[in-house]
């Protein structure tokens, strides 16, 4: 059984919904006909249901099952009731403080459909939500981190992505989490130790074998010295004395990282002996590069970015998704959804 596999057996355990705010996008209506076929999420789109509709049957989609809500009205068959008056003055009442008006927030969420979405997380009308097949991940995080806030406890919000490896020799069974490589572009040292920890809990949820973070450099364990290896050194040592029980090495390069092979000629002794299955780049350019080479390159599945620290289920999407990543990341976002009701 595939990871993916395994989030969607995972998720029908308890039904949780999904609002998908980018309607206008053939690839979300392709996505929700695959999540209300196979029966994992509830879906609710956002939208003009007759554009919406139009739009499916233009393609030959099949919507039924979900869940259209316009901004601008309340939704009669909409069986959790958003309520925009509501939305509208909870948003107020979040934001009045940054200079936000009631009437700015009205017409927020009348042209909005992210901050939308993001209100009926907050409110309790949906689970989760997810976009950025059609926008950049900025509109996806900036409602998140202004209404939904981070978890208790957490530090600092980031992303990641799942990587599952056609070949599974590497990781745990082929999978790996990639951290951060969406978010943070120029994380330090207590900051990489925190992407580290919050990777370390989300691939307990997520695959639920037992963490092993590598901190990755172009060095290995005092090989080159600079600025940047003293970061990664720092950041594993913050690490250590943070979550002592988590199996974790560095300043360590990719090859001694998760080949065994490797390591014991380059870190002879390390905890992770070659078996990594969390990758900590130390920035978000090494993070996005490396994730699109191993999806690219070693034709590997790419799920994210996913976020990790904040208090609802939200998750980005890579503009260069499919309708299956689409539907991928809804079922991991209910997942994500269970464990936060739980």
């Amino acid at each position: 059984m595939t990871f993916i596999e395994k989030m969607k057996m995972q998720a029908k355990q308890d039904i949780k919904t999904i609002v998908l705010p980018e309607s206008e996008d053939i690839r979300t209506l392709e996505a929700t006909e695959i999540v209300l076929k196979e029966g994992f999420a509830n879906i609710i789109l956002i939208g003009n249901p007759q554009e919406i509709n139009e739009l499916a049957e233009k393609n030959n989609i099949n919507l039924n099952g979900a869940q259209i809500v316009t901004p601008t009205r309340r939704s009669s068959d909409l069986a959790t009731s958003a309520d925009c008056s509501k939305y509208a003055n909870d948003l107020y009442e979040l934001r009045k403080n940054k200079g936000m008006t009631l009437d700015q927030a009205k017409e927020l969420l009348k042209t909005n459909s992210r901050y939308f979405a993001t209100m009926m997380v907050k409110e309790g009308d949906a689970d989760g939500f997810v976009s950025g097949a059609s926008h950049p991940t900025s509109d996806t995080l900036r409602p998140a981190l202004q209404i939904l806030k981070a978890a208790p406890g957490t530090k600092l919000v980031s992303a990641f992505f799942v990587m599952v490896l056609p070949d599974k020799e590497f990781g745990d069974d082929g999978v790996f989490i990639f951290a951060d490589s969406g978010l943070n572009e120029y994380p330090d040292a207590d900051a990489l130790s925190e992407i580290a920890i919050s990777s370390s809990k989300s691939f307990k949820e997520l695959i639920g074998d037992e963490p092993k973070v590598a901190m990755l450099s172009y060095s290995t364990h005092g090989s080159a010295h600079s600025p940047l290896t003293d970061k990664v050194i720092e950041a594993t040592k913050l690490l250590q004395e943070k979550a002592p029980d988590l199996i974790c090495d560095g300043e360590i390069q990719l090859d001694a990282a998760i080949i065994p092979e490797v390591a014991e000629r380059k870190a002879p002794g390390s905890p992770l002996q070659g078996k990594a299955n969390i990758l900590i780049f130390p920035d978000l350019d090494a993070g996005n590069i490396g994730y699109k080479l191993t999806q690219r390159f070693g034709h590997a599945e790419a799920y994210g970015p996913l976020c990790q620290g904040v208090s609802k289920a939200v998750n980005d999407l890579s503009r260069g998704c499919s309708s299956q990543d689409i539907a991928g990341v809804v079922a991991i976002t209910a997942v994500q959804a269970q464990k936060i009701t739980q």
